[in-house]
This record gives C-alpha cells, sequence and structure tokens, in this order.
C-alpha cells in the first residue's frame, strides 16, 4: 500500500478513508477538511475532499496554502469531518504533525449515531404511487414545461390534499458575493437539512412547497433570518422518472431571531421605529420584504422549478450529492430591492438593515445578484398532514431560536476550493458607522 501523503514539488496530495465505528464499512458523502493547526496566526485551510463509495478520499493543495513567508515549514495536519454541517470528527488535538511522505494510512472513524440528517434519507419510494397528472396535459412535458393552464394556488391552503412528499435533505445555495467585481467569487452553502419539501398526491399534483431559510449574524445587531417564501405554486412530479416542474411565487423577507431582541442597539432602533407607528422587524410576519423575480425578467414573479442541476455555473462535489439523493431540481431568483412602505424613515431603517444583512452574508440579497439552488431530495415517503401542517408553521413563523434546523445546521459558506466565506472585522467597520449615522438622525 502507498503512502498516504506524496509530495511533487509543492502540490501535497493526501489520501484517507472514513469509517462508520460501528461497521467498519466506509462512508459515502461525507466532507472531508483539511487544516494546518497552527498556534500563532490562526489554523489554515488546505482542501476539501467528499468521500466515495468506499468512504475513500483524496485532498491537494499547495504548500503556499500554509508555508510562511520567513521559514519553510511541513504542515501540521488535521482533518474536520461533517454531514451536511454536521461535524462528526475533529482530530486538531491529535494532528499528523510536521506530514511528510512517509505517513502509512490515513483511516477516520466516524460515530453515525447522532447524524441525524443520515435518518431523513430515504432509500427507496414508499408504495402507493400512481402517477398520471404530469401526463395529463402534453404542454406539461419536458423541454419546456408550459404550466399556465394551472391556476397559482396558495401555497398552504390545500395540506389537506396531501399524499406523498420528498424532502430536501441537501438545499444548495449557490451566490455571487461581488457580483461587480472583475473577477466575483461565487459562494456556496447548504442550508439545513429538512426545512425544504415537496408535497403532492398519489396522481403527482404539487399542492404545497415549503422553503428553506437561513440565519446570519451581525456583530452589533444579532440574528438576522432571511427567508425566499412561497406564497403560490403549481407544478407536478413524477416518481418513475424521477422529474419535476413546478412554478413558484416568491417574496423575499429578513427578520431578527429571539436572540438579537434584547440588544441595546437594536432597542434604539426599535425606537425609532416604533415613533413612526411601524412595527419593527422581530418577527416573520412583519419581516423586510424584497422584492423578487425570474432571472433577467423584471416583469416575470413567478420561477420555474425544474429537473436536474443549474448549468449557469461549475458546481464544486462537496455541494453536490448524486451518490445519496433521489433525485434534484434547480430554482433561480434574482433579488430586486427592499419594497417601499411609504414611510421615509421606515424605508430608511429597512435599507440600512438590507445592507448590514449584505455585510454579513456576502451580498447574498443584493439588488441584481440570481440566489440558485439546486434542490437535492431523498426518496418519497408519506405524508402526515397534521405534521406537514405544523412543520409549515414552524417554519412560516422562524428559523428555530437561532440555532436552525433540529436535523443539522447546515454548512457555512466556502467558495469553489472549499476556502471558508468569513466577513471578519471588515463587517464591524462598515456597519458600526451606518447605525450611528441613522440613530443620530433620527433619534438624537
Amino acid at each position: 500500500m502507498g503512502n498516504a501523503i506524496s509530495i511533487s514539488g509543492s502540490t501535497y496530495t493526501v489520501r484517507g478513508t472514513v469509517i462508520d465505528q460501528a461497521t467498519s464499512l466506509g462512508v459515502v458523502g461525507l466532507n472531508v477538511v483539511a487544516n494546518d493547526r497552527d498556534l500563532i496566526g490562526g489554523d489554515d485551510f488546505l482542501g476539501i475532499a467528499v468521500t466515495d463509495a468506499t468512504g475513500a478520499f483524496v485532498i491537494s493543495f499547495d504548500a503556499s496554502r500554509f508555508k510562511f513567508l520567513i521559514f519553510d515549514r511541513s504542515p501540521d495536519i488535521y482533518f474536520v469531518v461533517d454531514d451536511g454541517g454536521t461535524v462528526l470528527l475533529n482530530t486538531r488535538d491529535n494532528p499528523i504533525e510536521n506530514a511528510k511522505d512517509d505517513v502509512a494510512a490515513i483511516t477516520l472513524s466516524v460515530d453515525l449515531s447522532g447524524d441525524k440528517l443520515r435518518g431523513l434519507i430515504n432509500p427507496t419510494a414508499v408504495p402507493g404511487w400512481v402517477g398520471g397528472f404530469a401526463q395529463s396535459n402534453p404542454a406539461f412535458s419536458y423541454p419546456t414545461p408550459d404550466l399556465s393552464s394551472l391556476p397559482m394556488l396558495d401555497n398552504l391552503a390545500n395540506i389537506g390534499l396531501l399524499q406523498r412528499q420528498q424532502k430536501v435533505v441537501w438545499p444548495e445555495f449557490s451566490w455571487l458575493t461581488e457580483p461587480n467585481a472583475a473577477a466575483p467569487k461565487r459562494c456556496y452553502q447548504q442550508f439545513a437539512p429538512d426545512i425544504s419539501r415537496l408535497g403532492y398526491t398519489n396522481e403527482g399534483r404539487v399542492y404545497s412547497i415549503i422553503c428553506p431559510q437561513q440565519g446570519f449574524a451581525s456583530p452589533t445587531l444579532g440574528s438576522m433570518n432571511v427567508e425566499v417564501t412561497v406564497t403560490g405554486n403549481r407544478g407536478w412530479a413524477d416518481e418513475t422518472v424521477r422529474e419535476l416542474a413546478a412554478d413558484m411565487a416568491v417574496t423575499g423577507k429578513i427578520w431578527f431571531g429571539p436572540s438579537a431582541h434584547g440588544g441595546k442597539v437594536l432597542q434604539k432602533l426599535a425606537k425609532i421605529l416604533d415613533k413612526a407607528g411601524h412595527p419593527f422587524p422581530f418577527t416573520k410576519e412583519h419581516a423586510i420584504r424584497v422584492a423578487t423575480f425570474n432571472p433577467g425578467h423584471p416583469d416575470q414573479p413567478i420561477f420555474p422549478l425544474t429537473k436536474g442541476q443549474t448549468d449557469a455555473f461549475p458546481i464544486p462535489a462537496f455541494a453536490q450529492h448524486s451518490a445519496l439523493a433521489w433525485t434534484v431540481g434547480h430554482l433561480g431568483v434574482e433579488i430586486g430591492h427592499v419594497e417601499k412602505t411609504g414611510v421615509n424613515i421606515v424605508d430608511e431603517f429597512n435599507q440600512l438593515i438590507l445592507d448590514i444583512f449584505n455585510l454579513a452574508s456576502g451580498n447574498m440579497l443584493l439588488a441584481g445578484t440570481t440566489l440558485t439552488w439546486n434542490v437535492w431530495f431523498t426518496a418519497p415517503d408519506l405524508v402526515d398532514q397534521a405534521e406537514w401542517r405544523d412543520h409549515a408553521e414552524k417554519w412560516r413563523r422562524s428559523i428555530d431560536a437561532d440555532h436552525g434546523s433540529a436535523d443539522g445546521n447546515g454548512t457555512s459558506p466556502r467558495f469553489f476550493d472549499g476556502s471558508p466565506f468569513k466577513p471578519g472585522k471588515a463587517l464591524l467597520a462598515e456597519e458600526l458607522p451606518k447605525i450611528s449615522v441613522f440613530v443620530a438622525k433620527h433619534l438624537l
């Protein structure tokens, strides 16, 4: 057996295997991040890989990721293994010190017993599928499904008709963090599993779609939530060929999570809105609304959810889940401007919060940005209508107590090469002056 680490010039290649400690079998579809432990100046990201069907992974990186300018050294490599953001193993306290090409084998053993994401995966579809709705009108067919003959239905009005569902275990989002830069960088992030679902009848008519949410933290204001909220839908699913086509009407919303409500700065801002007779966005009901439209078509408020991954940009391996998913669809939403209320002070406040949110999230809701997600479904199962209603109501109101889904929080945003997106100190430096100017103008 060859060595686990090979070095060619300045390129390091690390090979290893992740196994389930209960079975000693390899585990497919896990993210393995390699870092260099550095006791001075913070750790360095080296690379990321996804385990294959045998649990094997390969990570390659250049020495420039870890070498100091003043002297050469070898990396102290440690691994973080996660499943959709749930960390299963972190070997930082036991790194491969001064890593050379004499490391014989790397085997990482993980405990899957607490990995709730794996518990969401259905290996096969439950019985009961009838089908036929996708074929009931020739216009519904690919390559260009036309669903305009169907009415757009209220997204929560027909839960009593739902019989089957596909859960989005891997909602993969992507957006440009600096869309106007000469060489813009694209961010990739998996949101929390089993927030989003597709609900339909045994024949395949879609009647409800639940969309994901995500939270971001402002150093000054605290946690903020964002959701592209589904307000209407129409469409079909066909389990026989594992395809779907649905239209959605959506609205972008931002509001503050519970942990932010007691903040002193936020209370000052709330006082300003209270004087204007406008409710503060402490809840989703009073969220700041951001206009959305079909990319490139500002007059089109309806968005198609279609089969496959988007082909608009390259997708890294860590954002793909074909080894475990039942099927995948994609959707693109272009972000417009914050919706006006007609009250100048409120509109100014809403724009301030949107600007701060974009600092924290990497311009996720910057006007002109196209937010794209590939939604990876697990195999169909049956709908418990009471559970669906409770699930929809829970996520309709707010992200769960600032800590995301009980089934996992999702991943941190990364660029294509896997390096993490971090707004860092620049966020604090930019947001404080913005808030101070607004408070001084309207409260003092």
